[in-house]
């Protein structure tokens, strides 16, 4: 493990800066504009508008690429050791880099506040190390308010090829840096990134106030928005018990330190349910981010990740300095925003079942169809026997309870059926009794019973439909 220090060091638009006297969260965007580089801005806060990105240099099975990444969501220690650009690092002796200078030519900007974050993203896709077009979806992390996408869009497309001899195209022929050990310790406070699992349960053990943390994109906004501030961090960014992706006979096994970024790069044959899934899941520049594990730690009744894995069945493994255990998804949750992890334990992966069930949707009911928060969330599963009638379904809900929750008794009254039309009317009626949906800014009570309720039908009739 690294030796506790004072100061840290990173390698900002190509130049090593040094790191001393800050607080551990401070983020990392506050830190770039404290040195002039302001085209970063904070817009949200919570990694919502991409007004905030910037770029960090990483390595993975397809080489090295540029990643953009919310700054408004890093605390400045995660990024010692790494390479960071700027939107001011993109230009090469003076001149506009080609996403720059094609956003110049057709009139993707206005205001200007949002213009560097797309520029960002625009910039990781231009460069992406893969033979294909640019995907549009890539700026889903980028809110503009004022210039129209269609301009911004016409930008990103009229790109070719990469000039060849730019020293940051050149960049990505080296790897990036490594995941480093760190423990810095300030006035304010500590953060520690362990890189192996043993070093995790020894800090946490050695200090009541520790707290773990994954990619910080639900606890960075209680500390940008609710002041929270917690008095030692313990990153669990460089710990490879952690990142693995496993396809065993019976069973997929995905690490709880993977973002979700990395799963959908790994899990190139996933099952539909879970390409549904993913491209729904916040955004990209918070999928480069954010972790399986840390969207069921935090235990948010409104997280996407849990009513789908409870209609395919999952299991977590927990992991503590005493070994592993077990535990249902289903049981994992034990109130508003609590789960069975012990203080000292980390969730180490999820298992999904093989076989994955043959009917198996994702349904996210929201104000925005990309980039927003469920005010409904439904997993539901089903298979059939030979025979036509159900041998196992699931409807599992988020956003109707104070925990992602599972409608058994509706499940129960399937079980044997075919499901017919007076199936379904009672399956949808047992629904009604069982979820407890409160009220609120994005959606009543009435309405959320009532979208779970439809989401049921709807599965029904694309099921029907084959």
């Amino acid at each position: 493990m690294a030796t506790a220090t004072a100061e840290l060091r990173l390698i900002l638009n190509g130049e090593s800066v040094q790191l001393s006297g800050i607080a551990p969260q401070v983020t990392l965007l506050d830190y770039v504009r404290s040195r002039g580089l302001t085209g970063a801005k904070e817009g949200c806060a919570e990694g919502e508008c991409g007004a905030c990105a910037v770029l960090f240099v990483r390595s993975g099975p397809r080489g090295t690429f540029y990643q953009p990444v919310n700054s408004c969501l890093v605390p400045l220690p995660a990024a010692a050791g790494q390479e960071v650009l700027t939107v001011e690092g993109l230009a090469d002796s003076g001149r506009l880099a080609e996403v720059q200078q094609a956003m110049v030519e057709h009139g993707g900007s206005q205001c200007g506040y949002c213009t560097p974050g797309f520029v960002v993203s625009m910039f990781a896709e231009h460069h992406r190390r893969e033979d294909r077009s640019a995907d549009i979806h890539m700026l889903g992390g980028n809110l503009c308010r004022c210039t129209g996408y269609r301009p911004i869009q016409d930008a990103l497309r009229s790109l070719g090829p990469v000039s060849a001899g730019s020293a940051l195209a050149e960049r990505l022929t080296r790897p990036a840096p490594a995941v480093s050990a760190v423990r810095y310790v300030s006035a304010e406070g500590r953060f520690s990134r362990p890189c192996n699992i043993e070093e995790c349960f020894a800090l946490i053990e050695a200090d009541e106030t520790a707290q773990f943390v994954a990619g910080n994109t639900d606890l960075g906004v209680m500390t940008n928005l609710r002041d929270q501030r917690f008095p030692h961090l313990i990153s669990l960014e460089g710990v490879p018990d952690l990142r693995e992706f496993i396809d065993a006979p019976d069973y997929f096994e995905i690490g709880a330190g993977l973002t979700l970024t990395e799963i959908g790069e790994l899990w190139k044959d996933a099952p539909p349910v879970i390409r549904e899934w993913l491209p729904l899941f916040a955004s990209p520049l918070l999928r480069n981010r954010a972790t399986l594990g840390g969207n069921l730690a935090t235990a948010s009744p409104i997280g996407d990740s849990a009513p789908m894995l409870l209609a395919l069945d999952a299991e977590v493994r927990i992991a503590s300095s005493k070994g592993d255990r077990v535990v249902q998804l289903s049981e994992f949750f034990s109130g508003y925003r609590k789960t069975s992890l012990g203080r000292c334990e980390i969730l180490r992966s999820v298992r999904i079942p093989k076989p994955v069930p043959a009917q198996a949707r994702f349904y996210k009911v929201a104000k925005r169809a990309l980039d927003d928060i469920s005010t409904v969330a439904a997993g539901i599963s089903l298979d059939r026997g030979s025979d036509g009638r159900i041998s196992r379904v699931r409807f599992a809900f988020g956003g109707v309870a104070a925990v992602p929750t599972r409608a058994i008794a509706a499940e129960d009254s399937l079980a044997g059926t075919v499901g017919e039309a007076g199936d379904l009317k009672r399956a949808t009626d047992l629904i009604a009794r069982t979820l407890q949906p409160m009220s609120d800014h994005r959606g009543s009570a009435e309405y959320r019973l009532a979208m779970a309720q439809s989401l049921l039908e709807k599965f029904w009739f694309e099921e029907a439909m084959g």
